[in-house]
């Protein structure tokens, strides 16, 4: 067995440092930038109403008697429920590892151009999502890939490929065990509390989230999500706060290490901006998920009718993921001299010691804890609904709740494979986000003629007061 699993780690390191680079990177950016110029810089010049509508989003009463399963906000908590996980605590702190301090700068650029990207995604998925046989709706990059592509057979191959692909993520990457391995590891460490306890025991509690379908899943991230980051985010702007004066001094030494090759920056050995671009795009993809399609199923679920209202919502959720959160776990680890070369700390260790020193080790510790366990739970449920809609375009409604049994066992799975072999699941998460990257990002860029489109009458109808509802009758 140690001998299989040295080999899969070869191999999906092999695969995982090179999927990236330079074609899903490439393919990533020119998309991002393709869908920046295709919607008018919507992520910027209507950053502000897309704030707005969030919040409108939350009023259930507004929502009433419109089409759809969830509320425009519960959709957004879903989608933010799958991405703010230890891809914020553990992905920030390994692209630091690995790519170095400029890495965060990559990040922070996927996520700019990213939010053109979610918002074309939201749109779509909404725009072409299906009623299904038990009365819910179902959508995502799977069903605007067959229905929305004029060439069916392509459409259809893509959508195939996609669906495939985010079966696999959701169940064997990083939307799944990668998370239930980061929670055992801290109780483990934290607590002294057994792998194998904590996997059974996340299996049960996400079982009994994910048993309830998309309503309850969708109710329990609206109440878990924005208090796990306001605790996040509190903790970190502490640190910041106390740090305010080094602020300049970490920004400069962000910005020389992404775009120079010296040799050292800031007390870091060398890393190529090479490095910083791959291991910045790559955990940024991971953490915020834009380009990669799985936004597009929650919001398929939304109720309303107004695609590009829902648009605006989605690309909130890189804003928050990737410009806010990850950049406090990016100041955070940088202000606190924990070089990883020098201390050999990474993934949740690093950013877990970096709290220490802001905040005090026992309650900086606690903190990056408890926000792992949090993290890494609402991923659970919001990606166990990504693989149950791959798996109902493939098989149909009836596979629903087997996968959902599919699902927990994989939980306890991930929990309990620890040491170096670990790192076949980060690998495979990275090679599973560039295969549902690549058949949604053809697919955006053959549907941009739509977005454009439909954005420009929904921008136009909004700015000429027709819209007196934002999300449709």
């Amino acid at each position: 067995m140690t001998e299989l699993l040295d080999s899969l780690l070869h191999i999906t390191s092999i695969i995982a440092g090179n999927i990236w680079w330079p074609f899903v990177i490439l393919l990533l950016a020119g998309t991002g930038i393709y869908m920046s110029f295709q919607t008018g810089f919507v992520q910027v010049r209507r950053l502000g109403l897309a704030m707005r509508f969030m919040l409108l989003g939350r009023n259930k009463k507004e929502m009433e008697g419109r089409t759809g399963d969830i509320t425009p906000f519960q959709a957004l908590m879903t989608a933010l429920a799958a991405t703010v996980g230890n891809g914020n605590i553990a992905g920030v702190a390994t692209a630091i590892a690995s790519g170095g301090p400029g890495a965060p700068f990559w990040m922070w650029m996927t996520a700019v151009f990213g939010m053109a990207t979610k918002y074309a995604e939201g749109m779509l998925g909404l725009r072409y999502r299906i009623k299904t046989a038990d009365g819910t709706y179902s959508g995502g990059a799977m069903y605007y890939l067959r229905d929305g592509l004029k060439h069916k057979g392509v459409g259809k191959a893509l959508a195939l490929w996609f669906s495939i692909a985010v079966i696999l993520m959701a169940t064997m990457g990083s939307g799944n065990m990668a998370q239930s391995n980061s929670i055992a590891l801290a109780l483990n460490s934290d607590f002294g509390i057994p792998f194998a306890i904590s996997g059974i025991a996340l299996a049960l509690l996400v079982g009994v989230v994910i048993i309830g379908g998309v309503k309850r899943i969708a109710a329990v991230a609206e109440r878990l999500v924005p208090s796990m980051i306001v605790l996040y985010m509190g903790a970190g702007l502490y640190v910041i706060l106390t740090n305010v004066l080094i602020i300049p001094d970490i920004i400069m030494v962000v910005l020389k290490s992404a775009l120079t090759n010296e040799a050292m920056v800031g007390g870091f050995l060398g890393h190529t901006v090479k490095e910083a671009i791959r291991f910045g795009v790559a955990r940024g993809t991971l953490s915020n998920e834009s380009g990669i399609g799985s936004c597009s199923i929650p919001a398929a679920a939304a109720k309303g009718n107004e695609a590009a209202a829902q648009g605006m919502v989605a690309m909130m959720g890189t804003f928050i993921d990737t410009i806010i959160v990850c950049s406090m776990t990016t100041i955070v680890i940088l202000s606190s001299n924990l070089h990883p070369h020098i201390t050999g700390l990474t993934s949740t260790e690093l950013t877990k010691s970096a709290f220490a020193v802001g905040l005090g080790t026992n309650l900086g510790g606690w903190i990056v804890s408890f926000s792992s366990l949090l993290f890494g739970y609402t991923t659970l449920i919001g990606w166990s609904y990504y693989g149950e809609q791959g798996a109902k375009y493939l098989w149909g409604v009836k596979s629903a709740m087997p996968y959902r049994y599919l699902f927990c066992l994989f939980v306890f799975f991930g929990a309990v494979l620890q040491g170096h072999h670990l790192e076949i699941v980060w690998n495979f998460g990275d090679i599973c986000n560039a295969l549902m990257a690549v058949p949604n990002l053809i697919g955006l860029i053959l549907l941009g003629g739509i977005v454009k489109k439909e954005t420009q009458d929904y921008l136009k109808r909004w700015d000429e007061g027709k819209i007196v509802r934002p999300f449709g009758n």
